[in-house]
């Protein structure tokens, strides 16, 4: 790792992914001060000289090292990289995008993010127009910013997207495509060498790729965090039963109760495939079964991603019936679609819920005044795989975090 520029790694940052671009890029940038820091301090005490005279030294290595004539900034204290590259985003009012980089990144290594649910209102063409994206228009402009960098001779692209989009369109159920396959051999084929994304609907998506590989994180130690502010996981003064809502769950919410150490218990539901939901009030459930027992106990139920919400809700409501005291939902992609906060919020009201963990994977700006609603933050995560990534190194212990929520768990 350079230990003052990394001068061959770049962010480029779509309109709908520069809010978390930017959250990661703090992180990035944390994490080289504190490496510089750290590396100055030992080799300071190893070579027994000044840490000024080392980080001189290695300012003076880093000035050599770079294609540049030098590094800009002090040639004394730690310069702070630049990760961000200037580019230009232009929609045009047919709905076409234009990507334009503004400076050179040719040889880099570099980072794309897109974050494809973000339904807020985005500046395009400089500030001068506001408008909400769907998800085609995002990935058209990611795919568009894909082509501009590759154009512009980066040495490796690698997609950041926290939601891979169209991960539900990824099996045949009849004369349907498979969206989530496509899109990936879309990405191969434009040269996309890796796509980091966060707990991705089906890991057999990954078998769409042949030469690009697939990043999969997992967002459960930051959940299992914010958790164990809200209830006593040593059971010391109450009970939690991990509860899967569905079948298609239930490896997740296994990991959670193997990893908490407590009881699973699972939700079985009987659906009709015929209807297609709208909205959170809307269902296509037919009957509802609970495998195990939550009364007088607080329940906890983790999902990949929330859409509409009316299946979560459903089983919410059950679970109170069953006689759970407590009812707590972690969601890692928490889209929150259509007119999903305001049923949440009807139901908070009545006490079918306690709280809501999400990522900040999904930009919201009215979810996060919910009281019930507790964001957790992701973007560490991804900043420790990007430079990981970048500098070679194993990302087994960030992949598979068992360890570290075991310790968490151990502490609390």
């Amino acid at each position: 790792m350079p230990y003052s520029e990394p001068t061959n790694l770049a962010v480029v940052a779509c309109p709908g992914g520069e809010a978390f671009a930017e959250e990661v890029i703090v992180h990035l940038r944390h994490m080289y001060k504190h490496r510089f820091n750290l590396k100055s301090d030992v080799v300071s005490k190893r070579y027994k000289i000044t840490k000024d005279q080392v980080i001189r030294d290695l300012n003076f290595l880093n000035d050599l090292k770079t294609s540049d004539l030098c590094v800009r900034g002090s040639t004394d204290s730690f310069r702070p990289p630049k990760f961000k590259v200037d580019a230009q985003f232009t929609y045009f009012m047919n709905g076409e995008f234009k990507t334009e980089i503004n400076e050179c990144i040719r040889g880099k290594d570099v980072f794309i993010f897109q974050d494809v649910e973000n339904h807020q209102p985005i500046k395009l063409n400089g500030g001068k127009n506001l408008q909400v994206l769907s998800v085609n228009d995002h990935i058209m402009s990611m795919l568009v910013t894909i082509d501009a960098v590759r154009q512009a001779g980066a040495e490796q692209i690698t997609l950041v997207v926290p939601v891979y989009p169209y991960s539900r369109q990824h099996k045949k159920k009849g004369r349907e495509g498979l969206t989530a396959s496509l899109l990936g051999h879309i990405y191969e084929n434009m040269g996309v060498a890796r796509i980091i994304t966060l707990d991705i609907h089906s890991r057999e998506i990954v078998n769409a790729f042949s030469r690009t590989h697939l990043e999969n994180l997992h967002a459960s130690y930051q959940i299992i965090r914010e958790l164990a502010k809200l209830v006593d996981l040593t059971g010391g003064t109450e009970d939690l039963v991990v509860v899967s809502p569905d079948t298609g769950a239930i490896d997740r919410n296994k990991f959670y109760a193997t990893g908490l150490k407590k009881p699973l218990a699972m939700i079985y539901k009987e659906r009709d495939y015929s209807v297609v939901t709208q909205n959170a009030k809307d269902t296509n459930i037919k009957s509802v079964k609970l495998l195990g027992d939550v009364h007088g106990k607080a329940a906890f139920l983790a999902d990949d991603m929330l859409g509409t919400g009316g299946t979560l809700l459903k089983a919410m409501e059950f679970l109170k019936e069953e006689g759970a005291t407590k009812v707590i939902a972690a969601i890692s992609l928490p889209f929150f679609t259509g007119n999903a906060i305001e049923q949440f919020n009807e139901a908070y009201k009545k006490g079918l819920f306690y709280r809501v963990i999400g990522t900040n994977a999904v930009y919201h700006e009215e979810l996060l005044q919910c009281e019930w609603y507790i964001s957790t933050n992701v973007s560490g995560l991804f900043a420790n795989v990007i430079t990981r990534l970048h500098n070679n190194q194993s990302l087994s212990d960030l992949l598979d975090n068992r360890t570290i929520i075991e310790k968490l768990v151990k502490h609390d």
